[in-house]
Order: C-alpha cells, then structure tokens, then sequence
C-alpha cells in the first residue's frame, strides 16, 4: 500500500499538533511536514512534495482561498479544506481545492479522534486519488438551447459527490429558466447545503433553495437536499411532483444518498425524467441511475477526462445505467437534446 504523503497547514498550534498525532496513527498516511500560514505551506511544498495537503481557510499573513489561487496553477496539488461553517468553503473549492470537511466544535479528545478517522481520513485517501488542475472551467457560458413548449411534467434529477459543488455549478449555469425542475443530491455537511443552494440561485439563471417537505418541483427551479439525517424523496402529488426529506438512515454510506433520490425519481417520474450522473467516489447512485433507465428516463454521466473523482460515474456505466456519457461542458446541451426529443 502505498503511503500517502500529507502536508498539514494550521494556525493553531493545538489543533495543528493533534491533527498531526491522529493522522499518522493511519498505516497509510505520513505527515510528512506542517506550516502555520501560506508561506511556509508553500516551502513546504516545494521541499517535501506532498501527495495530499490539508488547509484552514483562516490563517495570517495570506487567507488560505488567495493562497489556493496563487498555488493552483503553478503546483496543482489535492487539497481538503478544513473549514468553519462559512460559505468562503464554496470559493476555496472554486480556486480548487478537491473536497471540504467540516471543523467540528470539539470538547473531547474522542470527539475529534472520530472526526479525523470518519471524516478528514476519507476526504484524504480521497483526495490522494484525484485529478486536479485541468478540471475547471469557470466560464459563464449560455446555451443557445430551448425547450420546446407543452412539456408538461419533465424532470431532471442530478447526483454527485467528490467535485460535485463545481461540476452542479457548470452544469446548471447553462441551464436557462425554461428547463424543468431539477431535484439534485451532493453529498454534503448539514448546513453548507443551504449556503450552496443559494449560491446557485445568486449565480445561475434558474431558482435554487435547499429543499424541505413539502416543496414543488416547478420549472427553472432547483431543489438541493439538505444536508444532515434526511434522505430526499421525489413523489408525485396532483400530477406534479414534490419532494419529502424523510429521517432515515445512511444509504450506501451517505444521508443524503443519490440512489434513495434516483430510485424515487424512477418511481414516480418514470420515462419523463432525465437522470445525471457526476464525478463522486465509490458507487452511490449507480443503481438507482439503472432503475431510471430500465423505468424509462434517459440517462447521463459524466465522462472520466472531466471527472475529479471517476468512481460514481464509472460504477454506473459499468451497470449498464449511462445511456450517454458525456464530457462535463456538454452535459447541459446533451440534457436539452434529450427533453427535446421527449
């Protein structure tokens, strides 16, 4: 197994010190050095060369989203961001970080021993996988598509994990207000989903919020799941849709998991649906991408050159549950082919 090199950047010597003593309690991960701002980071970095580096987004003399901006191009490296509840989380993932883990309040030293072993861990080997530095693509681009009139009761349904926040954005933003609603899934911490949803409404031309029971699917809209202890279900209701956030357990290791959505959407929208698979690791939503299509939906994933994480994405297709696989910048014109022909 080989051992994943990993460079810690905190300001908090405390925090710093206990990252470090429970990180190398993993066989496979070696701290291999610590910084306490950006300049030492970047030291760091040049003489170490880690696989994987863990950043605070609040640190002196540089704040860590400048630090990722001056860094990325130059020394593309997976970075996890370890953050406050805040949506500068969503900027450091823009500048291109891979993933986030939320900074728990700690009061005792197990509370953070589980947060370190079930979260920053598993963001860490995650990460340690990942491509970075050719993915994005921050370009607003609108499509000169439309969907054509009387398409009563059409949906689209996304799912996506790791890279997931800038693959929905690049998707969504060449969505126009005539597209049909759109439920998504992407894994995420409680409270973070409410901040992202509403960046996409600020900077899309569709609606978005953080969805709760009861809430209709309506066109140009976006319905996100919220993060925490609910799975999101589609039902239909008066011959339109709606969505029921239920407390139920973790499926396939996440709440919200995209198969409880996908398996719901195949159900109640059956062949009017459109189902979108994005980058993500591990296998969440393959089956129920495999349900939509034997029910009907035509299906989407993402190709393995745009994916930060080709795990979700190739799951599916190995299943048989991909009709079209597509590179992330044509999805949209793909999804608006596929409406049209509905």
């Amino acid at each position: 197994m080989k051992t994943i090199r990993v460079l810690v950047v905190e300001d908090s010597i405390v925090f710093r010190e206990l990252l470090v003593q429970n990180l190398n309690k993993d066989p496979s991960i070696q701290v291999v050095a610590t910084a306490k701002d950006p300049f030492e980071a970047r030291d760091a970095i040049v003489q170490y060369k880690p696989d994987v580096m863990t950043l605070d987004v609040e640190l002196p003399r540089m704040n860590g989203i400048e630090f990722l901006r001056k860094l990325m191009p130059q020394y593309p490296l997976p970075v996890v961001v370890i953050s406050a509840l805040s949506d500068k989380v969503f900027d450091a993932l823009n500048a291109g970080a891979v993933d986030f883990v939320a900074k728990p309040a700690i009061s005792s030293r197990g509370q953070l021993e589980d947060f370190i072993k079930n979260e920053l861990l598993v963001k860490i080997k995650i990460a340690s996988a990942a491509k970075v530095g050719n993915i994005k693509n921050s370009t607003m681009l609108q499509e000169n598509q439309h969907v054509l009139e009387n398409k009563k009761n059409l949906l689209i349904a996304i799912g996506a994990s790791t890279g997931g926040t800038e693959a929905i954005f690049d998707v969504v933003k060449r969505f126009g207000p005539d597209v049909p609603g759109i439920v998504v899934v992407q894994h995420m911490p409680a409270g973070f989903t409410a901040m992202y949803a509403k960046r996409l409404n600020d900077q899309c031309r569709i609606k978005a919020k953080e969805a709760k029971t009861g809430d209709r699917v309506m066109p140009g809209e976006l319905l996100l799941a919220p993060g925490g202890d609910t799975q999101m279900h589609l039902v239909k209701v008066n011959g339109g849709y709606q969505v029921e956030c239920r407390k139920e357990g973790k499926v396939n290791g996440h709440c919200p998991s995209v198969d409880v959505l996908f398996h719901s959407v195949a159900k109640a929208a059956g062949s009017d649906a459109v189902g979108i698979i994005l980058t993500g690791m591990g296998g969440d939503g393959g089956k129920g991408l495999l349900a939509m299509r034997k029910a009907g939906a035509r299906t989407i994933g993402q190709d393995e050159s745009t994916c930060v994480v080709y795990g979700m994405p190739k799951v599916a297709y190995d299943l048989g549950a991909v009709e079209y696989q597509e590179k992330l910048s044509d999805i949209a014109k793909r999804t608006y082919a596929l409406l049209n022909k509905m």
